[in-house]
């Protein structure tokens, strides 16, 4: 089992920056492909960013690409999400999630654990 607690949410002006963290409970975070989702009021649950255990590589929806960056730190078991320029339409609720079994990695569903949730504002 895997908990996964997310914090640095927050409400900023567009053009502005923020760092989203997840901290993993357990000792076999760098096992884990690790993701970044959102999700607005009435609307589906949408990728944002991954950081694959297989190979490393990172992936990144197009929306995002080039303005976020996702990393981690097997050390601190903890996955982060650097968002610059922010947008009013990077308004949502991001979740943190955690893949066991190396699925395709922009899949909610191929995610196994799953944080509870931080809210980020963009205001225009």
């Amino acid at each position: 089992q895997v908990q996964l607690v997310e914090s640095g949410g927050g409400e900023v002006q567009a053009g502005e920056s923020l760092r989203l963290s997840c901290v993993a409970s357990g000792r076999t975070f760098s096992r884990y492909t690790m993701g970044w989702f959102r999700q607005n009021s009435g609307k589906e649950r949408e990728f944002v960013a991954a950081f694959s255990v297989s190979g490393g590589r990172t992936y990144y929806a197009d929306s995002v690409r080039g303005r976020f960056t996702i990393s981690r730190d097997n050390v601190k078991n903890t996955v982060y999400l650097q968002m610059n320029s922010l947008k009013p339409e990077d308004t949502a609720v991001y979740y943190c999630a955690a893949d066991r079994n190396y699925g395709t990695v922009t899949i909610s569903e191929e995610y196994d654990y799953w944080g509870q949730g931080t809210q980020v504002t963009v205001s225009s």
